[in-house]
């Protein structure tokens, strides 16, 4: 039997509370509720949720804060609810580590797809990768999520992790924009490619001994990237 995920909504307004709770509920997931970010951590401590939609507009303690936390802790799907539309915004949120947003209002076919897309992706991803991976002048070790270049330990945020052992499985082929934003961030990305932007040229300042010219994270124009194994 296939067991239930749970999911943490984290959302102060009680109509969404209990909208989104209904809706969750009717599709078989186990459903928690955190009225604030200082609660939703605790939640995430003491009964860790598979899953967990976040609202932006939180009292004392911003989602934003929440998802930064989050992510110095846990590896779980983080999904934003927000009602803003800042582009701007949305990319440093994905940055600093959710995995979707979605504006509201939205629809609740829209979120339950999401939903599951998140849910299929983190689920492929602790079946698949384990052990450590060496590339090059890089060791990428899977089950610490540690990066070392050398004897240099690298600390990376969980985006720039997922988006190094990437280039690292395929060392030295040239990936598309489409395809790096598709298993990064799924397919509702593949038209954004500033997300891309944004977490390339942070890998490169943290991989690269100079970043302005690039050795081991190389663009192809009008192509993608391709990560060069021994730097040449």
């Amino acid at each position: 039997m296939t067991q239930q995920k749970r999911v943490l909504l984290v959302d102060d307004e009680v109509s969404i509370q209990r909208s989104l709770s209904s809706l969750l509920r009717s599709r078989g997931y186990v459903v928690d509720v955190a009225p604030s970010g200082e609660s939703a951590l605790k939640a995430i401590s003491d009964r860790p949720p598979d899953l967990v939609l976040l609202d932006l507009g939180l009292p004392l303690l911003d989602g934003g804060e929440v998802c930064r936390r989050v992510r110095d802790v846990s590896p779980v799907p983080i999904i934003i609810l927000t009602a803003r539309n800042n582009e701007t915004e949305k990319v440093s949120l994905l940055d600093i580590g959710a995995d979707d947003y979605v504006t509201k209002p939205f629809s609740p076919a829209e979120l339950l797809a999401r939903i599951r897309v998140a849910l299929r992706r983190n689920a492929a991803a602790d079946e698949t990768i384990s052990g450590q991976m060496q590339a090059g002048a890089f060791m990428v070790d899977y089950d610490r999520r540690r990066v070392q270049r050398g004897s240099q330990e690298i600390r990376l945020t969980p985006k720039e992790f997922q988006l190094l052992s990437l280039f690292a499985r395929n060392a030295d082929r040239a990936l598309t924009h489409r395809e790096i934003l598709r298993h990064i961030w799924g397919a509702n990305a593949v038209d954004q490619p500033e997300h891309l932007w944004v977490l390339i040229s942070q890998l490169r300042k943290k991989i690269e001994p100079d970043p302005s010219k690039p050795r081991y994270l190389v663009s192809e124009p009008w192509y993608g990237y391709r990560f060069v194994s021994e730097g040449q």
